[in-house]
């Protein structure tokens, strides 16, 4: 069974850094993808970056570009989203999903494409 396990969410001032942690296990196959997503009150589920687990690709929507970057570390079954120069408007619950096999070398923002997610941790940004 794939679970996903996110930790490092908390409470910073604007401008602030964190890294979050995704622990994944259960995989029976090498091909996937991690995305990272997160929901704000009131808002819709928003992809925020993702990696692919053979080559690495990685995506990002534009109001993190610059800011995070997604790090996979495949001898702790571990993926990193470090944050840096974090904005009240990134409040929200960050959520780490995967794929099932064959998104070995793509990945994207699709809700769709990610069966299993964790439990979620929560970011909040003070102004």
């Amino acid at each position: 069974e794939v679970q996903l396990v996110e930790s490092g969410g908390g409470l910073v001032q604007a401008g602030g850094s964190l890294r979050l942690s995704c622990v994944v296990s259960g995989f029976t196959f090498d091909d996937y993808a991690i995305g990272w997503f997160r929901q704000a009150p009131g808002k819709e589920r928003e992809g925020v970056s993702c990696i692919t687990s053979l080559d690495r690709s990685t995506y990002y929507t534009d109001s993190v570009k610059g800011r995070f970057t997604i790090v996979s570390d495949n001898a702790k079954s571990t993926v990193y989203l470090q944050m840096h120069d974090l904005k009240p408007e990134d409040t929200a619950a960050y959520y780490c999903a995967a794929t099932p096999s064959g998104y070995g070398y793509f990945c994207s923002d699709y809700l769709g494409i990610y069966p299993y997610w964790g439990q979620g941790t929560q970011v909040t940004i003070s102004v």
